[in-house]
């Protein structure tokens, strides 16, 4: 446990203790400041009621990201699965 790292997150003005791995640093603050960015943007665009609503949205913003480059990965491989089916069908026919 001595290699573990305590800081601090805000987001949504509320502060996250967390214990860490140092090379979680980087990423944990770029995510937290992310976070603050897209609650800022729909607390300006939208009517707003409380952060839970902003929260809720953000939170569905970043899983929808992650989820396309999901599916957008799944395509591509099945895009390169079929081209190398492809090549290994004419490979095929040319050997014969």
């Amino acid at each position: 446990m001595s290699n573990q790292l305590k800081i601090k997150l805000s987001i949504a003005d509320r502060v996250y203790p967390l214990t860490i791995h140092p090379d979680q640093e980087e990423g944990l603050r770029k995510a937290a400041k992310k976070i603050d960015g897209m609650i800022k943007k729909f607390e300006s665009s939208y009517a707003v009621r409380d952060k839970q609503d902003v929260l809720a949205m953000s939170a569905l913003h970043f899983a929808t990201q992650v989820e396309q480059k999901n599916i957008e990965t799944v395509e591509g491989g099945e895009t390169i699965v079929h081209k190398i089916k492809a090549l290994n069908d004419l490979l095929q026919d040319q050997l014969s």
